[in-house]
Order: C-alpha cells, then structure tokens, then sequence
C-alpha cells in the first residue's frame, strides 16, 4: 500500500503497481509501438526512394523518436496516464499526490523511457522497479508519479453489510443530525464509496477521524463495539431515510442505511455483535480509530501485485 496525502489533506490508500503487472503493460506497449514503427519504415521506404542515404536516416530516426517517445507522452497526456498497455492491464499513471498527470510529468517519463526502456531493453526500469518501495522506475521518480493498480479483482471487494441491528436503529432514531454540515455529509459519503479500494489500517483511522467528528457536531459517541465504518454507514443512511420521508412525506425504511450500504457495495467491516442480542461492546468486530480494520479480503503481501 501507499499514502498519498491530496492537496486537501485526505489521505489515500492506493495500491501501487508491481514489476509483474507493469512489465505486462509495458510488453503491450512496445508491441504495438514496434508493429506501428515497422508500418511506417515499409511506407517510408517508398516514399524515400529518390532521396540520399542521410536523408533517408534522418528520416528513419525521426519516425523511430516519434513512434517510440513522441506518441506515448502524446497517449499518457491525453488519457491521463492510461496507455494502451495500462488499459489492458487495469493500471494507471497518477501524480504522488493521487491527481491525474500533465504534459510535463508524461513528458519526463517518455524520455527517462527511452533511454531505461527502450535502450536497455528494460533491465535499468525493472531493477529501479525491483528496488524502489512502490515499484516506481526512474522516470517515475523524476516526473514525481507513480503507477497504481486501478482495477481491483473481485476477491478483494469483500462482503456487503448486514442491516444495523435493532438497538443501533434506536439510538440513530433518536440521535439530533440537525448541527452535522453538509461538507461533512459529502467527506463520508466519498468515504464510504471508495472504502472497499482503502488500505485497511489507512481506512479504519479515517473512519475513527469521522466518527470523532460526528460527535463533536452530535455530542453523542459512537456506539462502543461498533467498527466506525460501519456506524458512519448506519447514520449516513439514516440522514438519508430522514431527507426521503421530508421530501416524499412517505413512510421512510426503518433500518438505517440499508440502502445506502447495498449502493456503497464492499464494506469489510461488520457490527460487532457477538455476544447474544447484539448489544453494543459484545462483540470483537468493533476497532478503534487507530485499531485494526477487520477485513473479508486475503491479505495482500508487500511482493509482486
């Protein structure tokens, strides 16, 4: 895993990209790149039949720098890190702080690119990659990126939600959401949806962070044994049964964020009710802010992703 800190101060647990699934992407991306450059030397090898051999290996050189330098920085600055090889492979060039890459850092990377892929055939790139912590090469490092895995396997996503138990659904009902802001409101519910993609530790203090939060706007802590996500997830769908039954006058779900926990898909955490009757602080599936976050998906070594 990685923490990447945003500009807004959030920090991001994103998985970064290993030798393995890069190596594949960078495999696709030189195909395509040499089938493409040995396309244009047929065409060009008509085209400069009249002209004298300089000419005709400036000619050369100029397509071999463009095919392999110019189109990729051209290809990563217009899909924002996502090459043809990256698409295939569900991976994605990002600034170290998570935002999307310019011209400038696709630039810096084609260059280094050229010379730590394409000159040495890859061995300097997998040997900066090999020894780099997140798997970064040496353009990685000069243009200030790293390659994440975006796409994420379905063992991972873990398991959905159960209800809230009926005595958390009591507590919500009675819990005043009248002074909790509308920014707060946005912060988890941007939580709640990218959760599943968090690092565990990184996810259970930022839900630990919010839950701290909501007392401070409530006056009323979370429930002792409940995991903070899955009280965060239980009182954002309570806030929304409240919003559905003022706006529609209808007779709003009983159980608190049930629908919101089947929209945020993956959430490995559980309520932890373990004794009987599910009373809060029975059960061992509660953490602290700073506590392990209890998860269904496999442990993920620090080794090749």
């Amino acid at each position: 895993m990685s923490e990447l800190v945003t500009g807004e101060a959030v920090v991001l647990g994103l998985r970064p990209a290993r030798l393995p699934s890069r190596g594949l992407a960078v495999a696709v991306d030189v195909a395509v790149a040499w089938v493409t450059y040995i396309g244009i030397s047929l065409i060009l090898v008509s085209a400069t039949s009249s002209m004298d051999s300089a000419a005709v290996a400036a000619v050369s050189v100029a397509a071999f720098v463009l095919v392999q330098v110019g189109i990729p920085i051209v290809i990563e600055t217009l899909s924002q890190g996502r090459s043809l090889g990256k698409l295939v492979c569900g991976l994605r060039v990002v600034r170290e702080d998570g935002g999307p890459i310019r011209f400038r850092h696709a630039l810096v990377r084609g260059a280094m690119g050229a010379i730590e892929i394409v000159m040495t055939m890859g061995v300097v790139a997998a040997i900066a990659s090999l020894v780099s912590a997140r798997g970064r090469r040496l353009g990685d490092v000069f243009a200030g990126t790293l390659v994440i895995r975006e796409r994420m396997p379905v063992a991972e996503a873990g398991a959905a939600l159960p209800p809230p138990p009926p005595w958390l659904v009591a507590e919500l009902g009675a819990l005043d959401l009248s002074r909790v802001p509308d920014g707060w409101w946005l912060t988890v519910r941007q939580y709640l949806a990218r959760m599943g993609q968090l690092d565990p530790q990184v996810g259970g203090a930022m839900a630990g962070r919010l839950a701290e939060d909501l007392r401070g706007f409530t006056g009323v802590p979370a429930p002792a044994g409940v995991h903070p996500a899955a009280y965060l997830a239980a009182v954002a769908g309570e806030r929304q049964a409240r919003e559905s039954q003022r706006a529609f006058g209808a007779s709003a779900p009983s159980s608190a964020g049930a629908g919101l926990i089947g929209a945020v898909g993956a959430a490995p955490v559980g309520w932890g009710e373990g004794a009987p009757g599910g009373q809060p602080g029975a059960g061992g599936g509660g953490a602290g802010a700073g506590g392990s976050w209890t998860s269904h998906r496999p442990v993920e070594t620090a080794g090749m992703s």
